[in-house]
C-alpha cells in the first residue's frame, strides 16, 4: 500500500490535476493506492473570507461565493467535459455552501464549530471532482469520505484524533475494499457527535499520515510545488539547496520553524511504524525530492537546515517576587493552557528571576492580560513586575540531529549573527541539541537567513554585496576589474561579489538582485535622482549581509556618513582620504566603531593609490616594530607634474596635461597646495600611531599667493600663466645644480612636513620617474637600510585596483 497526499498547488489548476492522474496511474499499476487531496489552491482563504464577510453582515460576501462557485464549475467542465452526474453534485454542494452562508449571514456568527463546516467544503468538492476526472481519464478510482474514517474530539479547528477508533475505521475499509486508488479528501474528519471536525491548517497533509500509519502503508508521498524540503527557504535564501535525506526529528523541527512544505503533526504518525515519507514535486515528478526515515542523515553533515517563524512577540515576566518561589511556572503556563494560546519557545534565567516566552504576535495581548490578572497581587506587591511585550520579532532556528557531535556550531552562529549587526534578544537550546533558536527582529531575518546559510552550507562561498558611490573614471574602471575577475573570484577564492548599489553626482540605483555588470551605466541612467542621505539610508533599510561601502568620490558629505554605515555593521572601503585626515576625534571614532559593529574600515587607496603602503605599516606596527621616520614622495600627481616640467616648458602646459590624464584632482589646487600630501603624510602618522592634526603639518607652498588665491579652476590657470617666471626659477636654479624637483613628506620625531625639494642623484627620489610613489619606512628594526615601498601612486587603473584588493581582503573578516 503506498498512501500519496496532493497539496493545494498540485490541484490547483485543471492541467496541474492531469499530473496527478499520470503520477497515481503510474503508481497504481503496481500497488493499492489512497489518494489524499486537497481543496483546490486558494480555496479554502476564500471560503474563510466569505464566511467572515457573511457574519459581518457585508453583502459582498455574495460575489466571494460566487467565485468559489465559478471556479469548482469550471474546473468540473474542463476535466470531466460536462458530465451531468458530476455536475450535480458539485452544484449541490455549492447549494449547500450557499445555504450555510446565508445562515452566517442572518444569524451574524461564525463559530469554530461552522468554521470547519464551512472549510470542509474545499476538500470534499475537490475529492468529486478529482475522482470524476479519474474516472474520465479512464483510470479507475473510488471515493470515500475521510469523515467516515476519522473519528476526533470536538476541538473545533483543530481537532484531537482518537486513533483507537480511527485506526479500527480505516484498516476496516480498506480490507473490505478492492479499488486499486482510492481517493479521500483530507482535512476533514468527524467528532463523537458526529459534526464535522478539522485537523487544522494543513491537515491534509496530516490525514495522509494518519492513514499510512493504520493501513503500515510501505510509504507516504507528499506531493506539492517544490522538489523537496530546502535547506532555507529557497524564497528568501536564493543560495538553498534541497536536502536529499533527513531524519523524522530533523523534519519536525524544521516545520516546527516554520518549514512550510509539511504540516508539524504528520511526522509523528509516520515515526512510530518507520514509515518513509517523501516529498515531491507535482510539476517535476522525476525530481528527487526529500527522504524522510529514522536515519535521515545521508552524510555526516551537522546543521540540515535553517528555518524560521515570524510574527513573534516575546512576552517576559520578571521580579524579584519569583526567585525561589516554587509554583510560579506552573501559574504562568496554566494560564497560557487555558486561553489555548501556544508556547513556540521558552526560556528562564537559572536564577529565577525571569520566564520568557515566544508565542504568536496576535495572541500577545490577551495572553498578558491574563498572565497579569493571575499574578495581580505579587504585581501590587511590587514582587513581580506586569508582563513586558516585545513585538515585530522572528524565530530563527538551525536544525540538525549531529550537532551534538560537533563542537563550536552555536559559536559560529552567533558570531555570524552579530558580524552582521543582528541582535538576539533571546536564545533557547534543549539537552537534545536537535536546534538552537534565536529570537530576532523581524527586519533582520533575510539578513540572518542568508548569512547562517553562506556560513553552514556554501563551502565557506563569502559574497559581498557591494554599494559604489562615484562611478566616474575610477569607479567605472572598478567595476569592469569586477565583472573581469568574476569568474576567477568564484573559482579560486569563493568569493561572490554582487554590486547592489550604484550612484554617481546625478543619479542612483538599486537592484537587491545584483547589478548586470555589462549593462550597469544604462541601469544607473534609468536610477533615481542621486542624494547623498537617501543613498546611504537606502544601504541601512536594505539590511543584506555582508555589505560593503565603497567611496570612490572626493566629497566632504560622504565622507563624514562613514560612521553610520559602520553603526549598522556596513564595512567602508574609501579611496577617498578626507575622513582618515579629518579631525583626530572623527578618525578615532571611525576606528573605534570599526571594532565595535565588526564592519572593517579599509582606506589603502588613501596613500599611494593601489600600493600596499598602509598594509606594510599596519604590519610593522602589529608586528612590534616601530617607526622612527618616514621619508616619502606621495604624490604621482605632483611626480608627474614634475618630471614632465623642465627648464623652458610651459608649467601651466604640464598642470593642464596632468589635469587632462586624470593625474590630478578635478581641481589641481587641491594637489599643487599641498594639502593632499599633508593628507597623506598625516593618515601615515595617525597609522603610526601618533596624535595629529591636519593643522600639525607644516605645509611649504610651492605656489604663489596668487595661485593660492584663485577663485575657480579656470582663474588659477590664468595665474599659473601670469606667474609662470617664478616656476621657471624654481626648475631652473635645480637644474643649475643637477638637481631634480620632487614634492616630499616626511615624518620625523613626532612632527610632519610637506613641501618642494631639490634632491641630487645620490637621493632615492632622484630616479623616481613618471607617476610612480616611493616611501621609505625607517624602524627600529630598519635603523639603515629602510624597507621601501615604491610603484605607480596615480592613475584610474592602479587606484581601482587598490579599491579591488580591499574589497577583497573582506572576505578573511
Amino acid at each position: 500500500m503506498r498512501v500519496l497526499k496532493f497539496g493545494g498547488t498540485s490541484v490547483g489548476s485543471p492541467d496541474n490535476i492531469q499530473k496527478v492522474i499520470a503520477v497515481v496511474d503510474q503508481c497504481a499499476k503496481e500497488e493499492q493506492v489512497a489518494v489524499v487531496v486537497s481543496a483546490i489552491g486558494g480555496i479554502t482563504n476564500q471560503l474563510i473570507l466569505v464566511g467572515n464577510l457573511a457574519a459581518q453582515k457585508d453583502s459582498s460576501y455574495i460575489t466571494v461565493f460566487q467565485r468559489i462557485k465559478d471556479v469548482h464549475l469550471s474546473f468540473t467542465k474542463e476535466l470531466t467535459e460536462n458530465n451531468p452526474e458530476t455536475l450535480q453534485k458539485v452544484t449541490r454542494h455549492m447549494n449547500d455552501l450557499e445555504a450555510l452562508l446565508q445562515g452566517i449571514f442572518l444569524i451574524h456568527e461564525l463559530s469554530p464549530k461552522t468554521i470547519d463546516k464551512l472549510t470542509a467544503f474545499g476538500e470534499l468538492t475537490s475529492s468529486i471532482i478529482i475522482t470524476a476526472a479519474f474516472n474520465h481519464q479512464k483510470v479507475e478510482a473510488h471515493l470515500k469520505d475521510t469523515r467516515e474514517l476519522i473519528l476526533t474530539d470536538s476541538t473545533h479547528t483543530k481537532a484531537m484524533v482518537q486513533y483507537e477508533q480511527t485506526n479500527d475505521a480505516i484498516t476496516t475499509h480498506f480490507k473490505q475494499s478492492d479499488a486499486k486508488i482510492t481517493v479521500l479528501p483530507g482535512f476533514i474528519a468527524r467528532s463523537g457527535t458526529g459534526e464535522t471536525s478539522t485537523l487544522g491548517r494543513g491537515g491534509s497533509d496530516f490525514t495522509a499520515a494518519i492513514i499510512a500509519a493504520a493501513l503500515d502503508a510501505d510509504v507516504l508521498e507528499i506531493w506539492t510545488d517544490v522538489s523537496g524540503m530546502y535547506s532555507a527557504n529557497p524564497k528568501i535564501v536564493k543560495q538553498a539547496q534541497p536536502i536529499a535525506h533527513i531524519s523524522y526529528h530533523e523534519a519536525m523541527e524544521l516545520s516546527h520553524f516554520g518549514a512550510k512544505v509539511l504540516y508539524p503533526p504528520t511526522i509523528a504518525p509516520v515515526m512510530q511504524k518507520d514509515i518513509p515519507l517523501y516529498i515531491k514535486n507535482t510539476l517535476d515528478p522525476e525530481a528527487l525530492g526529500t527522504c524522510i526515515s529514522k536515519d535521515g542523515n545521508g552524510k555526516n553533515t551537522p546543521i540540515k537546515g535553517i528555518s524560521h517563524i515570524g510574527d513573534i512577540a516575546l512576552l517576559t515576566l520578571e521580579g524579584t517576587g519569583m526567585i525561589g518561589i516554587s509554583g510560579i511556572s506552573k501559574r504562568f503556563f496554566e494560564t497560557l493552557s487555558s486561553l489555548d494560546i501556544s508556547v513556540i519557545m521558552i526560556t528562564q534565567a537559572s536564577s529565577e528571576h525571569s520566564i520568557c516566552i515566544g508565542i504568536t504576535q496576535e495572541d500577545a495581548q490577551k495572553a498578558k492580560k491574563a498572565i497579569d490578572t493571575t499574578f495581580a497581587y505579587e504585581i501590587a506587591l511590587h514582587k513581580i513586575d506586569p508582563v513586558y511585550i516585545e513585538k515585530e520579532l522572528a524565530i530563527i532556528a538551525l536544525v540538525g540531529e549531529k550537532m551534538k557531535s560537533h563542537q563550536g556550531i552555536s559559536g559560529k552562529m552567533f558570531s555570524t549573527l552579530g558580524k552582521n549587526n543582528v541582535n538576539i534578544r533571546a536564545i533557547a537550546q534543549g539537552a537534545s541539541e536537535k536546534n538552537i533558536s534565536a529570537v530576532i527582529a523581524s527586519k533582520d531575518v533575510k539578513k540572518a537567513l542568508n548569512s547562517l546559510h553562506e556560513r553552514f552550507f556554501e563551502d565557506q562561498r563569502k559574497q559581498l554585496n557591494l554599494f559604489v558611490m562615484g562611478v566616474g573614471n575610477v569607479g567605472g574602471k572598478l567595476l569592469a576589474q569586477i565583472q573581469q575577475q568574476q569568474e576567477y573570484l568564484s573559482e579560486n577564492l569563493n568569493l561572490h561579489l554582487r554590486v547592489i548599489g550604484l550612484s554617481n553626482s546625478r543619479t542612483m540605483c538599486f537592484k537587491e538582485d545584483g547589478i548586470d555588470l555589462t549593462q550597469w551605466q544604462s541601469t544607473l541612467a534609468d536610477g533615481k535622482k542621486a542624494d547623498v542621505v537617501r543613498f546611504r539610508e537606502s544601504v541601512i533599510n536594505l539590511n543584506i549581509r555582508n555589505s560593503v561601502f565603497v567611496d570612490v568620490t572626493a566629497n566632504e558629505n560622504v565622507a563624514m556618513s562613514y560612521a553610520e554605515y559602520l553603526r549598522n555593521s556596513i564595512a567602508v572601503v574609501a579611496c577617498n582620504k578626507i575622513a582618515s585626515a579629518s579631525a583626530m576625534q572623527n578618525y578615532s571614532l571611525l576606528k573605534r566603531l570599526s571594532r565595535k559593529y565588526n564592519a572593517p574600515y579599509l582606506f589603502e587607496t588613501n596613500v599611494g593609490a593601489g600600493l600596499p603602503i598602509i598594509d606594510t605599516l599596519q604590519n610593522l606596527i602589529a608586528s612590534g616594530d616601530r617607526i622612527t621616520k618616514i621619508q616619502a614622495v606621495l604624490s604621482g600627481s605632483l611626480n608627474f607634474v614634475f618630471n614632465n616640467f623642465t627648464s623652458g616648458s610651459s608649467f601651466h602646459d604640464v598642470v593642464q596635461q596632468a589635469k587632462e590624464e586624470g593625474y590630478t584632482e578635478p581641481d589641481p589646487r587641491i594637489d599643487l597646495s599641498g594639502v593632499d600630501v599633508a593628507r597623506k603624510i598625516l593618515i601615515l602618522a595617525r597609522e603610526s600611531g601618533l596624535t595629529l592634526e591636519l593643522e600639525d603639518i607644516i605645509n611649504t607652498p610651492f605656489l604663489t599667493e596668487k595661485n593660492l588665491n584663485s577663485t575657480d579652476v579656470p582663474h588659477f590657470f590664468d595665474t599659473l600663466k601670469e606667474d609662470a617666471p617664478h616656476f621657471e626659477t624654481l626648475v631652473s636654479t635645480a637644474s643649475a645644480k643637477g638637481e631634480r624637483l620632487k614634492y616630499v613628506a616626511q615624518l620625523e620625531n613626532n612632527k610632519a612636513s610637506v613641501g618642494l625639494q631639490s634632491v641630487g642623484s645620490e637621493s632615492p627620489f632622484y630616479q623616481l620617474e613618471g607617476k610612480d610613489n616611493i616611501v621609505l619606512f625607517y624602524t627600529q628594526r630598519y635603523p639603515d637600510q629602510p624597507l621601501i615601498v615604491k610603484g605607480a601612486g596615480a592613475g584610474a587603473d592602479v587606484t581601482a585596483s587598490g579599491l579591488f584588493s580591499d574589497i577583497i581582503r573582506l572576505r578573511q573578516y
